[in-house]
């Protein structure tokens, strides 16, 4: 009865690849998987997650606080007042239940239609910087997503902003829910899109446990192998979650041993440039810029597409390029080499966490040195310098005589002969 069911409501765009349930064998690979990553910090502790419940928390009232005050401010009635509402969404790996130990939160702040973005970045940016808990404060107004950065009882957290056509936010409110996008400011829709990916993504895994194991497991082994970072061309976070969401859509009642095999398995043989899609894209008459080949002729172009699944559809690996491409695909390669033998008990779980020496690996290298005369200058330009280096690499592909070129994700304190630079 159970497998009739599961086969009426599949996940994903096509039918699963097996339905099989684990074995025993499974059950105890999964168990020594676990006892493997807990000494790479990638389990926060009972209490740990406790504190950033309890810092959300806060700050939800806070929002809670500042919201009602505006609203008094602006003369609403006293019925409204009361059932203004305001909310903290939080989205990202901490929404995935994925965070590792001292990891940043990603959170939104939605608010009711009379309050503005300028609001957000000036009188709850005050509220804020009043609080004694809130430490290095910084308002980014100015960026393609505008967000409110801070340090929270020692927990990093960026705020985004969305103020939706409501009068009232209710508590209970579903972001997922497409009408809300409509008459919205494109900021507030672009603040609005990670919660709303994020939310869609554990709507669509037929089990949530194990795709956070599985996604734990991968993450850390693409962070170990060099090919965790969105700005450089590999894959951020989101991407990673919905490789894994699709491998669990394909094999629904696997736990995450096979899942891990599976991942490999099958993103090993993908054949690129087909978009990986985690549900079927919706038209929803926003006329919002939607990911589609067919009428974007930019979007042809995408060599490893992976599609977000809420509406207004994205890629989220636009950065993608030939060489990151090959060394990925590689990767995943390597990957299910390695599993293969970890399901025939001819490895442990520790050899796929093992960091590839990147300095023996090639004949050639490109030393890239990025250095300011004060810390706080080093910082702003660092980042400048690194969300160029893509350009670099593109030009270097377009070199005959390169078939490859790979950037090392680590970046290193500079040489010391040299304190000055």
């Amino acid at each position: 009865r159970s497998q009739l069911k599961q086969l009426q409501k599949h996940y994903g765009i096509t039918s699963p690849i097996s339905l099989a349930a684990p074995k025993e064998f499974d059950c105890m690979l999964t168990q020594k998987l676990i006892e493997t990553l807990k000494p790479y910090g990638v389990f926060e502790e009972e209490e740990e997650l406790q504190r950033r419940i309890l810092i959300l928390g806060k700050l939800n009232n806070l929002v809670k606080e500042w919201i009602r005050e505006i609203s008094e401010s602006k003369n609403l009635p006293q019925s409204v007042i009361e059932n203004v509402g305001g909310k903290i969404f939080t989205f990202g790996s901490y929404r995935l239940g994925v965070h590792t130990k001292g990891a940043d939160i990603d959170a939104l702040c939605v608010a009711p239609r009379h309050v503005e973005r300028s609001d957000f970045f000036t009188s709850f940016y005050e509220k804020l910087k009043q609080q004694e808990e809130v430490r290095d404060l910084r308002a980014v107004e100015e960026a393609f997503v505008p967000v409110i950065k801070l340090c929270f009882d020692g927990i990093e957290i960026d705020i985004l902003f969305a103020r939706l056509a409501l009068q009232t936010i209710p508590e209970d409110l579903d972001l997922r829910d497409d009408s809300l996008l409509k008459n919205l400011d494109i900021r507030c829709i672009r603040s609005l899109n990670g919660c709303r990916v994020t939310d869609e993504i554990l709507h669509l895994v037929p089990n949530i446990d194990n795709f956070r194991l599985t996604l734990r497991a991968i993450k850390l082994w693409a962070k170990r192998h060099n090919i965790y970072s969105n700005i450089l061309g590999f894959l951020g976070g989101v991407s990673w979650a919905m490789l894994v969401a699709r491998t669990c859509q394909l094999y629904p009642n696997a736990i995450a041993s096979t899942l891990v095999h599976k991942f490999f398995l099958v993103f090993s043989k993908w054949e690129w440039p087909n978009p990986v899609l985690l549900k079927q894209p919706e038209e929803c008459n926003l006329n919002l810029p939607v990911w589609d080949p067919r009428v974007n002729p930019s979007d042809r172009y995408h060599l490893m597409p992976i599609i977000t699944p809420a509406y207004p559809q994205q890629n989220s690996t636009y950065n993608v390029s030939v060489s990151t491409r090959m060394v990925m695909v590689e990767e995943f390669k390597q990957g299910l080499a390695i599993t293969d033998e970890i399901l025939l008990s001819k490895a442990e779980w520790s050899k796929l966490f093992e960091a590839p020496n990147f300095f023996q690996k090639y004949k050639h290298y490109i030393v890239l040195l990025a250095s300011a005369p004060t810390e706080k200058q080093r910082l702003e330009w660092v980042g400048l310098v690194e969300s160029k280096i893509r350009i670099l690499v593109g030009n270097l592909e377009k070199n005959e005589f390169i078939t490859l070129a790979h950037v090392n994700p680590q970046s290193f304190p500079a040489p010391k002969e040299n304190p000055d630079k």
